[in-house]
């Protein structure tokens, strides 16, 4: 049986090996979040991350947490997490969410604040602001430092799979996925 997950830790913390501050209150602090709550919504779909990328503290502590924030007509588009469950808290606005499990059945929920959805581990799952007009923000926390995440869109049409490949796999022709690619190319 293969099992994945966070590695169990035989200390009470990990401290990175190139750390040379002082182990202190403040090592175990995450400050990124102050300039999100204090400013204005931003024009497009925007996760905040406090996760082992940014935060070392967390190493060895299975958890990490992102903000999400949905301006007016938002998407987070389809997507996955290899590594974790995502527990998602709505803390203004509503949400419409979603996802897949393996038989291809869709659970979908509309969330008001105070609602919590669970999306289970490795499942393709969306979240979706359809209020045209009121932002919404959300709380995720994951039980892994790293959760990862996989975009369904950009891992599909913007990683060099074969044009005739992706035609025939999604019963379209080679122009449709043209189209598409170019919709998801960065802007220059």
């Amino acid at each position: 049986m293969a099992m994945a997950g966070d590695p169990n830790i035989i200390t009470d913390f990990v401290v990175p090996a190139n750390y040379s501050g002082t182990i202190d209150g403040s090592f175990f602090t995450f400050t990124g979040m102050r300039s999100v709550i204090s400013s204005d919504y931003p024009s497009t779909f925007t996760v905040t991350k406090a996760s082992l990328a940014n935060f070392p503290a967390l190493d060895g502590q299975s958890v990490s947490y992102a903000l999400l924030q949905f301006p007016a007509g938002a998407i987070n588009p389809p997507h996955t997490h290899p590594r974790s469950a995502e527990l998602l808290f709505v803390v203004e606005g509503s949400l419409n969410v979603g996802f897949i499990d393996t038989t291809n059945k869709l659970y979908t929920q509309t969330l008001n604040v105070g609602d919590m959805f669970v999306f289970p581990k490795g499942l393709v799952h969306y979240q979706s602001n359809d209020d045209p007009k009121q932002p919404t923000a959300a709380i995720s926390a994951f039980g892994s430092v790293n959760a990862g995440t996989i975009s369904v869109p950009l891992s599909v049409f913007t990683t060099g799979i074969d044009d005739t490949i992706l035609a025939k796999a999604f019963k379209t022709d080679i122009a449709t996925i043209q189209k598409l690619k170019a919709g998801l190319a960065p802007k220059a």
